[in-house]
């Protein structure tokens, strides 16, 4: 009887050290396996920016709507149209999303800009050539905005106040600017921030690294290795797990298979760049997000052709599911939202 009950403890001791959800004990999983739920099937959606605040899940969609629901209430979505602010747009498109505290941010692509503060127009911005791709907040005051090449350099407006005001940064404030060089709207991930620093990752032609460790006060210029040249490829997402350890992924997304140069690494916080697991799966993908306390050991990366997870900080892979995805973010350590072409999922990792 002794024995049994020992026994008992010990595996119970087991599960907890090896529970994802345990706030107790940190020790790494190594994933490799996903079950996948459905929260909503919409043929018409098309959702490219995820953000989760409060166990509330948020969803910018690309016909001008922000989807949310109580992760405790899936069923009840709240649908909030935009579409009356924006007659005068032919095609109504967020690709960008941003939830501080109970402020809701979004910004339409194109021209004209809109930049969206719950629902309310704080920046536009006119100009034939004007395309913003994503957003992201350091803190409840301050944040950015990233667009692409207009004249005469990349487009990166802050905010100091909370997403009041918006000021665009001069293009002195950016050595080497590069002509058409720009930034993919595929999933609102091509920003990371750790603290006051940001990497900011551009694609196309060129695809390099912007960064700043004050905040968007000062900028750094870091070219990268990864496959680039045409402007269907270069980087689309970039994850940092901390201060130093940072992963980026891309490739070409009209040459999905390709898996050569499409994914690369950093150690020293962004400084250089080297390829990793060359002539392996994934090929392209859109959206790459380390596995919260993971020691930045165990990441997952989706596209519109599958996910797939890597236990060794992404010098090795493994595909677990060809549900196609364009942007993802964690609930908790193996637990995670995702959403893409007419669909909104659950996914949990083991």
């Amino acid at each position: 009887m002794y024995s049994k009950r020992v026994l008992f403890v010990k595996l119970f001791l087991l599960l907890i050290l090896v529970s994802c959800h345990n706030n107790y004990f940190k020790i790494p999983i190594k994933f490799s396996k996903v079950d996948i739920n459905h929260v909503l099937i919409d043929s018409t959606l098309n959702i490219r920016a995820l953000e989760i605040q409060d166990s509330v899940v948020y969803n910018a969609t690309s016909s001008g709507d922000i989807y949310s629901f109580n992760i405790n209430q899936p069923d009840l979505i709240k649908v909030e149209s935009y579409k009356s602010e924006m007659d005068s747009i032919l095609s109504p498109n967020f690709r960008s999303l941003a939830i501080v505290n109970e402020d809701i941010f979004s910004i339409t692509i194109g021209n004209p800009a809109l930049l969206f503060k719950n629902g309310e127009v704080v920046y536009r911005e006119v100009n034939k050539n004007v395309f913003y791709d994503s957003m992201d907040f350091w803190n409840a005051k301050e944040g950015l905005v990233v667009g692409d090449f207009m004249d005469g350099c990349i487009s990166v407006l802050i905010t100091r106040n909370g997403g009041d005001n918006w000021e665009k940064l001069d293009c002195s404030n950016f050595d080497n600017p590069l002509k058409e060089e720009g930034f993919f709207a595929a999933s609102d991930t091509n920003i990371s921030i750790v603290d006051n620093k940001v990497w900011v990752a551009s694609g196309g032609i060129n695809s390099r690294v912007y960064y700043s460790e004050d905040k968007g006060k000062n900028w750094e210029i870091i070219n990268t290795p990864i496959i680039q040249g045409e402007s269907t490829k270069g980087i689309f997402s970039i994850d940092f797990y901390d201060k130093k350890n940072g992963f980026a992924i891309g490739g070409d997304y009209t040459k999905p298979l390709e898996n050569i140069s499409n994914k690369i690494i950093t150690n020293d916080g962004g400084k250089t760049w080297k390829t990793v697991a060359d002539n392996q799966s994934p090929g392209y993908r859109s959206c790459v997000q380390y596995f919260p306390n993971s020691n930045g050991k165990s990441l997952v990366t989706v596209g519109f052709n599958g996910i797939d997870i890597s236990n060794d900080g992404g010098y090795s892979w493994n595909h677990i599911s060809d549900e196609g995805y364009y942007t993802l973010r964690f609930l908790d350590d193996c637990t995670a939202y995702a959403a893409g072409s007419g669909k909104i999922s659950k996914l949990h990792f083991k």
